[in-house]
């Protein structure tokens, strides 16, 4: 069941990011900038064709190919069972909806589109991206900080020495 409702979730994910960058692309493509605080958050339109932060520029087909790797070693680490917790599942639902969402700009458009741009951060990022960043936090305090994790992966070493 938690399967099946990590898929739902990941798949909401997924569409709202490609409506709210279906709506960006409609609205302020190309060059559109709409001030929501000012001084601090603005809706920008961009086009990444690089990885987070517009590093690596044009690398399409790279960052397709590793987006779908690991979205399959999420996705294997969520059904293997090695890692429990509805930390846990809220992390790695996140990782892949954001990977997804991105992924389909990527063969699609060929760019992702970038719109979300606050003063203190330079990078205009998107929704997706979040995703990922959140969901990227959250699993690795799964891994390092919660218990049942740790005494888990302490088993598998103590297992591995012997």
């Amino acid at each position: 069941m938690t399967i099946i409702i990590a898929v739902v979730a990941a798949a909401l994910i997924v569409a709202v990011d490609q409506v709210i960058k279906y709506f960006i692309y409609e609205n302020l493509h190309p060059n559109g900038r709409v001030e929501v605080i000012e001084n601090l958050f603005s809706l920008v339109y961009s086009e990444n064709r690089g990885a987070a932060f517009g590093i690596f520029q044009d690398g399409t087909i790279f960052f397709s190919a590793v987006t779908i790797i690991l979205i399959g070693v999420f996705m294997y680490l969520m059904i293997s069972g090695k890692f429990k917790g509805k930390l846990f599942t809220a992390a790695v639902i996140l990782i892949i909806g954001g990977g997804i969402g991105n992924l389909i700009d990527r063969l699609f458009r060929g760019f992702v589109i970038d719109y979300l741009s606050v003063s203190f951060f330079p990078p205009i990022c998107n929704f997706a991206d979040y995703c990922i960043t959140i969901g990227a936090f959250l699993f690795v305090f799964c891994i390092l900080l919660l218990p049942e994790n740790k005494q888990k992966q302490n088993e598998e070493t103590e297992n591995d020495e012997e």
